[in-house]
């Protein structure tokens, strides 16, 4: 039986700054913190059987550009966009960005979303159950 293979997009932690107050919906939240909820996240996606990898990004600059490389080099059964990118509303341009790319180069992906770095396998269970 082949793993489901999930790519978790999310925005790079050390970029976002977060004292601008449109990260108040993340209290307490540093990047050491968002780093290490999506490493566990990883982990807890690979001991439920799942092939799952990081893919982060910046706020646009080079972003539809690491993504694009990312699903072209490789196909994902699923995609997860993280809650950094969808949430805050200064992210729309490059949450649409991403969905566009997605749409591009991994049109048979399913899509989930989660609600913060330490959910990521109840999204990706709603599509493909463990």
């Amino acid at each position: 039986m082949t793993q489901t293979r999930v790519v978790l997009i999310g925005l790079e932690p050390t970029l976002i700054d977060f004292s601008d107050p449109a990260y108040a919906a993340f209290p307490g939240m540093t990047a050491a913190k968002v780093q290490a909820g999506l490493d566990a996240d990883v982990a807890s996606l690979g001991a439920l059987g799942y092939a799952a990898e990081l893919c982060l990004v910046d706020f646009g600059e080079t972003a539809e550009a690491v993504l694009r490389q990312r699903l072209k080099a490789k196909s994902f059964d699923c995609v997860m966009i993280g809650a950094g990118v969808r949430l805050i509303p200064e992210n729309t341009p490059l949450f649409e960005k991403l969905i566009n790319v997605v749409h591009e180069c991994a049109p048979g992906a399913k899509l989930c979303f989660n609600t913060g770095p330490t959910d990521s396998a109840l999204a990706v269970q709603r599509w493909f159950p463990a």
